[in-house]
């Protein structure tokens, strides 16, 4: 089996015979390859071995027994089961390959974008990337401080253990936090705190800065005192709190590829379900947590998450990292359970390699 594919658990299921493994990966790719459920008579004609069609009947009873497929009318054909998708995506499934031409269409696009000098730029570019390759909706999640590239820091005293600490990005956006002071601090170590960092950390973002603020200091004792030392350390650790700037932020791109096989109210009603859940900061924060939980791509199909169960849609998902090859977000694509996985996973395990190489 491929090493790409890290998969949440599934209920035991015990092995399938020969001839009840062929039965079934002929119903499950049929299902991925058209949507359609598959009778006993097509079946017959396409196996390896000769059965009647009352013989496959017999063996789908017994997959059907197992919760692997099911009748969605009666006397028709069957279709998998959630379970039975999640069994052959573990089992049976044969991940396929990028050819060298789609790698280096990737890699180009995505390096064009990182040549804008913007997080923001590379990461739309993925998520819109993941869409028009795989006709789902492509998705990036971030979190917001590793995205943020800074422009101008300034401590401003308030009064006499208080200071105001202003954070200025590259689009102009500004953010504050108020910053406890010893009483003896002087203005003038808030100036040279000020200067100091507005020297080191211009075009950096917050994780960039601390990694190269830790290393610079220890020789910055020529240029700043012990004090203005620690309130450097202390104005980019305010960052580090459980605010808004924390809340990881959402990148989507083809929604509507996701409507194409929908009935107007029901499903579109849990299709609007599904990207107000994602769209939640414990949504976001849920689905950051599972993709951190191991390594490689990981595959959630319908019910098996409580976020995709009302929708009944699947998401493979990959970690892209950064500095010190922390785990930084995610990348991924959404879709109805017959995605192509065997295409698909390639595609989001290659691209979130490209976007960490660039990001780290």
């Amino acid at each position: 089996m491929n090493s790409l594919r890290a998969t949440m658990p599934y209920q035991h299921i015990q092995s399938l015979d020969d001839r009840s493994s062929e039965i079934f990966c002929h119903i499950v790719e049929t299902y991925l390859d058209c949507g359609e459920p598959l009778g006993s008579y097509n079946l017959a004609r396409q196996l390896s071995v000769t059965l009647s069609p009352a013989s496959v009947r017999n063996v789908m009873a017994n997959l059907e027994n197992r919760g692997l497929i099911y009748a969605p009318h009666v006397s028709s054909g069957r279709l998998p089961t959630e379970l039975g998708l999640r069994y052959f995506v573990d089992d049976f499934l044969e991940i396929g390959d990028l050819t060298k031409e789609e790698r280096h269409s990737i890699e180009s696009q995505v390096t064009a974008a990182s040549m804008k000098k913007t997080i923001d730029a590379v990461l739309t570019e993925a998520s819109q990337m993941l869409s028009g390759l795989t006709q789902g909706a492509g998705l990036v999640i971030a979190a917001k401080s590793n995205r943020l590239r800074l422009k101008h820091i300034e401590f401003i005293r308030l009064e006499a253990t208080k200071a105001l600490v202003i954070v200025v990005d590259e689009n102009g956006s500004v953010e504050n936090r108020i910053l406890e002071l010893p009483p003896d601090m002087e203005t003038s170590t808030l100036i040279a705190a000020s200067n100091y960092l507005n020297t080191h950390i211009v075009g950096l973002t917050i994780d960039e800065a601390k990694s190269s603020i830790s290393t610079g200091l220890q020789s910055a004792k020529n240029e700043i005192d012990d004090l203005a030392c620690t309130l450097v350390n202390q104005g980019l650790a305010t960052w580090e709190g459980t605010g808004n700037d924390q809340m990881p932020q959402l990148i989507i791109r083809g929604r509507g590829n996701l409507l194409g096989d929908l009935e107007p109210s029901a499903d579109l009603e849990r299709l609007r379900h599904l990207f107000d859940e994602m769209e939640s900061k414990q949504g976001l924060m849920e689905l950051l947590n599972l993709v951190e939980e191991g390594e490689g791509v990981k595959i959630f199909i319908g019910s098996e998450n409580k976020m995709f169960s009302l929708s009944g849609s699947s998401v493979v998902v990959a970690p892209y990292r950064g500095n010190k090859h922390r785990i930084i977000g995610a990348v991924g694509v959404i879709g109805p359970t017959r995605l192509n996985y065997a295409r698909i996973v390639p595609m989001v395990d290659y691209i979130a390699k490209v976007v960490s190489r660039l990001l780290s």
